[in-house]
Parts: C-alpha cells; structure tokens; sequence
C-alpha cells in the first residue's frame, strides 16, 4: 500500500470512528499528521472542487465555531468499504 493509499485509509477509517465528525485538530493528533499535509488531502478528497477538477465528496467539512468539523459522507463510507481491511500501523501502534 504506498503512503497516499495507506493515509487515505487511515483518515477515511478514523473519519468512520465518529459519526458526528471530528475536529481536524484531533485528526490530526490522532493520525501523528502536520496541519498542512491533512488540510491538503482533505481539499483533494472533499466536495469542494480543486481547480477544473470536481472533489470526489468523501468528506464533508465545515466550520464549527472556532474548529473546523470532518464528516465522512455517503460516498466515503462506501469506498471505506471497499478497501482492504487491514488498518496499517499508525503512531500509537509503533
């Protein structure tokens, strides 16, 4: 699994964790990511297009008071379902 494929798990498979969303504060913390590296796949997998190109819709984000809420939608539930279920070792694992 490379690395995109490997965070992309993890993010959808914490996403999944709390239905109610999550602060990407804590996703980060969670996932032992920089601010940066989760806002940028976020905007790459969202709803929100990037450029020409249309957001897939995996996550639904919105600002909630001073945070910033991430939602796992419809969509991203069933691609979560169709990947391989083996979790791969996050930072509290090591």
């Amino acid at each position: 699994m490379s690395a995109d494929a490997a965070l992309l798990h993890a993010l959808l498979a914490e996403l999944a964790a709390h239905p109610d969303g999550v602060s990407s504060a804590r996703l980060c913390k969670r996932l032992g990511l920089r601010m940066s590296v989760l806002l940028r796949t976020l905007a790459w997998i969202g709803e929100d297009p990037v450029g020409e190109h249309a957001g897939p819709g995996w996550v639904h984000i919105r600002d909630d008071g001073a945070r910033t809420l991430v939602h796992l939608t419809a969509a991203g539930r069933a691609l979560l379902a169709s990947l391989p279920h083996a979790r791969p070792p996050g930072p509290e694992q090591s």
